[in-house]
């Protein structure tokens, strides 16, 4: 179900929550991360959903697969650094076909003070891609919920595995406090 488009003064991160509860997601979860500020807040508040802390972005994989199995629907938010660590589990996804949905926060994009970020950040789409999931890349806040709603329906609807890379740009780039 596509998320219709968003209303008028509302913030780009709702449309992103609005469509993870109309696709029924009961389980997040994430590494902390001020890219996703808003929306682990959002997530932690609404009591239809459990959210919850990894110490790794590979163990959202893991909390996804058993969430399917269980009969419920997870999402996983992370920054694009952490994508690194979950290539060899991505296997996990595309050998058992479960859904797999992971909302990744760009680093080393523009404005990037960190160059430690780059390396991960500008491979990560093609990373992605390498272990067959779909990529979906958000710009403008305006396609925000529309993109994340997209990439719920196909991968839920196909037991495929699907990002959505929202751009360093979209974000505002990080500052370095001396």
């Amino acid at each position: 179900m596509i998320a219709a488009p968003p209303s008028p003064g509302s913030d780009w991160r709702d449309d992103m929550f609005a469509a993870l509860q109309a696709a029924g997601i009961s389980q997040v979860g994430y590494v902390p991360d001020a890219g996703h500020a808003r929306l682990i807040e959002r997530c932690v508040a609404d009591p239809a959903i459990r959210a919850v802390p990894l110490t790794s972005e590979e163990e959202g994989i893991g909390l996804a697969a058993g969430a399917w199995l269980g009969g419920q629907r997870a999402a996983l938010l992370m920054q694009s650094s952490g994508v690194g660590n979950c290539i060899n589990l991505l296997s996990l996804a595309k050998s058992c076909r479960f859904p797999l949905v992971m909302l990744v926060t760009m680093r080393g994009e523009w404005g990037e003070f960190n160059p430690w970020q780059v390396p991960m950040g500008t491979r990560t789409q093609a990373a992605l891609e390498l272990m067959d999931v779909l990529v979906y890349r958000v710009e403008r806040g305006e396609d925000a919920g529309a993109t994340v709603a997209a990439a719920l329906d196909i991968a839920f609807n196909g037991g495929l595995a699907a990002a959505i890379l929202l751009a360093q740009r979209l974000l505002g780039a990080k500052v370095w406090v001396k």
